[in-house]
């Protein structure tokens, strides 16, 4: 989906090779006692976000009842989004706690690297998810046979491991840029439409392909969750006349569409559009809703409010 041009076909470290050594990230300049507050409130979003999904995780491996698909891409989810925040909120804590500092390239590079692949993996995943919930409702007789352990490990694998090709791929071509000053990039994490504002050489086309590759994930996972709701609503129609038995049918959907609608939404705005575009101050505070809000959300969405997992964690925590 993302292709390289002759200028940029050197390795990730050229840190050697450009003028600029480091970048200098912005984050949230305010006032002192402001950075503080702002400080504690998303150090504890982040030890309560690290601790929901750890929970998760742990009782989807401990008990048989969370041994299937759903929870199998739910455990997945959960990893990702421990993986995901603590790729971002460290660079955003540091520069809450010491203003704006300096982040060395290959570090920058190494940040946006894993940033890019979780985030295109968070999309494939929630595609996958919404198949899963298409044939379970659907198609509920074909559903062991078409969600059997192989096809479940095969989504899951293609996801983590389709985010981080796409990923290497896009991170070197903006690795191989050149950057020759200013410095500042006007975000909390190393983020790809800032660092294409730095580049000192010509990167219209690198934007161009860069916009349409982010079109491509995004939009095509997302075609993918909304075909695979529009299924469930018509199905239902079709074979449930009753009006309750229809919203109980597909209140089983309605998490993951609360989900999507929150992610997509601030991240449609944010890459698929061109990156010259300069709106960084709102890109920050829209960066925040689907890096810190939606890690922090989703377990409480999919899990925490679910009745299985609630039996589970009530024999777990030992509760009557």
């Amino acid at each position: 989906m993302l292709l390289c041009f002759p200028q940029m076909e050197t390795s990730l470290d050229l840190t050697n090779m450009t003028r600029v050594h480091q970048f200098v990230l912005l984050g949230f300049p305010t006032r002192l006692g402001i950075r503080d507050t702002l400080f504690v409130i998303f150090l504890g979003l982040y030890l309560l976000t690290l601790v929901e999904n750890a929970l998760i995780i742990y009782l989807i491996c401990s008990h048989s009842e969370l041994h299937k698909p759903m929870y199998f891409f739910l455990g997945n989810l959960s990893c990702l989004e421990i993986c995901y925040v603590s790729t971002t909120m460290p660079t955003l804590l540091v520069g809450l706690w010491t203003g704006p500092y300096h982040i060395s390239f290959v570090t920058c590079m190494t940040q946006l690297l894993f940033f890019v692949s979780l985030i295109c993996t968070e999309c494939t995943l929630l595609a996958s998810m919404a198949y899963d919930r298409y044939v379970a409702i659907c198609r509920p007789l074909h559903y062991p046979l078409l969600m059997r352990p192989q096809v479940c490990l095969g989504l899951a694998l293609s996801s983590w491991l389709g985010g981080l090709v796409v990923s290497a791929i896009k991170t070197k071509c903006i690795a191989s840029l050149t950057y020759c000053g200013p410095n500042v990039l006007n975000q909390f994490f190393c983020d790809v439409s800032p660092l294409l504002n730095l580049s000192c050489t010509h990167v219209a086309l690198t934007e161009l392909v860069d916009f349409i590759s982010a079109i491509v994930i995004f939009c095509g996972t997302l075609l993918v969750s909304l075909a695979s709701l529009l299924s469930h609503r018509e199905w239902l129609y079709s074979v449930m006349p009753s009006a309750a038995a229809r919203r109980k049918a597909f209140s089983t959907c309605a998490s993951h569409l609360v989900v999507v609608g929150i992610f997509y939404s601030a991240a449609l705005f944010i890459y698929c559009r061109p990156s010259r575009i300069k709106s960084m101050d709102l890109n920050k505070v829209l960066s925040v809703i689907y890096m810190v809000v939606t890690p922090l959300c989703n377990p409480i969405i999919y899990c925490l409010r679910n009745k299985e997992v609630h039996t589970v964690l009530k024999k777990t925590l030992h509760w009557p």
